[in-house]
């Protein structure tokens, strides 16, 4: 198993963050995604630029505290899980991935792509965030 975590903390509104991160109809502020397909309230399937599919089931969802799934494709399983927590003005988040890789080769470079995507993934929110915070303030 391969395990990976994130921490950071975000001078935003929690439900601003959970809102953005649940949200399956808009990821468009996702650069490493070409779609969403919805199955029903629990499943959904991410696709890659690439069009590489991986599965995900939603196993808790707590509003504004916690967020977690299983995932799998023709590569992996495994279980990312989300952590919120309101700090002042500020929402602190621990992002925990851990896998299971089916083909021992990939191996050597699991720990290193797992840091890489949880990386690209705080980037994407992180920017989305600024644009938002940056329209809502020039409208005021």
């Amino acid at each position: 198993m391969v395990k990976a975590t994130i921490r950071a903390s975000i001078d935003q509104d929690i439900q601003k963050i959970w809102q953005i991160v649940t949200n399956l109809q808009d990821y468009s502020w996702r650069s490493d995604l070409s779609k969403i397909e919805v199955i029903n309230e629990r499943q959904f399937i991410e696709y890659t630029k690439s069009g590489y599919p991986t599965t995900f089931t939603i196993i808790d969802k707590e509003p504004f505290t916690l967020y977690s799934f299983t995932m799998e494709n023709t590569n992996m399983r495994g279980r990312w899980q989300g952590k919120f927590t309101k700090s002042g003005a500020q929402t602190d988040m621990i992002f925990t991935e851990e896998i299971t890789l089916k083909k021992f080769y990939l191996k050597p470079f699991a720990k290193r792509y797992l840091k890489k995507q949880q990386e690209k993934y705080l980037a994407d929110l992180t920017a989305i965030l600024k644009r938002e915070k940056e329209v809502t303030e020039k409208s005021h």
